[in-house]
């Protein structure tokens, strides 16, 4: 990679930098390194990432009988790594946005026919930027409509700080959960720079404008900044889980696992799910007594078919299981 190419990755990766995560610590470091490689001039394989673009579809399941209609449900998948809108972020490693998921919700809220929104959340959480505001829709909607939860299989950081605002939270027998905490992380690539001959100059206005850059060691009034940021958002954070769950701060702050992941049945021992199901359980659960086959799916734009021949007239019956046999395929290959 070319000087200035390096010079303009290296901005992008201290634009992220400079704003904290609640994402798990695993993924936050897989990001970092990956970022890290391609200021450093390497170029990484990102193949074996996975690559799944979501919000891709909402399914609405709805009884179609001509007597005594009852309201359906809306299923809306979050899955991956969580960001505002589609950047450098989306660009690495795949995953779902605020934006599409917010606009998703919305649509859904507006039709009558649908009583039940369950958000399907498979995600190690992300950027702080943006989470409130769409946890903050999702409390809103429940007030008019019941919206369930759904670790299928991971609801972590950001994810969990979404999940804990619906109606319900249900986590899948072996989901990971929780992970409530927030932190960003400052990586000094000036040994890498130097082995490579590049030396970055920051040329300036405001004194603190290029504070905290990756090309110097971070600074005490650097670190002071983050610091500060992290604390912010994580006291938003904490606010919006109380709020969602009915608990106190304290008890959320104390109790909720103190940034660590728990596993479905801690999770519910500890508060933050109501109980422990699979995703099949819960539509099965939710979908209108009587409701023929899952009646007729119908989806909004997917940005992919779901299968490479998807028929002309599919049936929610049929939409449902090519989504789980591709969600079952994914696991198998260990995404």
């Amino acid at each position: 990679m070319p000087a200035t190419g390096r010079a303009h990755a290296c901005d992008r990766v201290l634009s992220m930098a400079l704003y904290p995560w609640a994402i798990t610590g695993p993924m936050l470091s897989m990001v970092a390194n990956i970022l890290g490689r391609r200021v450093a001039g390497e170029t990484t394989d990102t193949s074996s990432l996975e690559k799944r673009l979501s919000v891709e579809a909402v399914t609405f399941l709805t009884n179609s009988a001509a007597t005594a209609p009852v309201p359906g449900a809306a299923l809306i998948p979050i899955h991956g790594v969580l960001a505002p809108r589609m950047n450098v972020m989306s660009e690495v490693s795949g995953g779902a946005t605020y934006e599409q998921a917010g606009a998703a919700l919305a649509d859904v809220m507006a039709r009558p026919d649908i009583g039940t929104v369950v958000l399907d959340i498979d995600s190690p959480g992300g950027s702080v930027l943006g989470a409130s505001e769409f946890a903050r829709q999702v409390l809103r909607a429940r007030a008019s409509k019941r919206i369930i939860a759904q670790a299928n299989y991971e609801m972590c950081s950001a994810a969990y700080w979404i999940g804990s605002c619906a109606t319900e939270v249900v986590a899948a027998p072996s989901a990971m959960v929780g992970s409530i905490g927030v932190y960003s992380i400052h990586e000094d690539l000036t040994a890498a720079l130097a082995q490579l001959g590049v030396k970055l100059t920051y040329v300036s206005a405001g004194k603190f404008k290029v504070d905290g850059n990756e090309a110097e060691p971070l600074s005490d009034t650097a670190r002071a900044r983050l610091q500060g940021l992290v604390d912010a958002h994580y006291a938003r954070f904490v606010s919006d889980v109380a709020k969602g769950r009915g608990r106190s701060e304290a008890d959320v702050r104390g109790g909720f696992g103190q940034g660590t992941t728990l596993t479905a049945d801690e999770a519910c021992d500890a508060g933050l799910v109501d109980r422990i199901a699979t995703l099949d359980d819960t539509l099965a659960r939710v979908l209108p007594s009587g409701t023929p086959a899952l009646a007729t799916a119908l989806a909004t734009a997917p940005s992919v078919r779901d299968t490479p021949q998807e028929p002309s007239e599919v049936t929610g019956q049929d939409r449902v299981l090519q989504a789980r046999q591709a969600q079952r395929a994914l696991l198998a290959l260990g995404f």
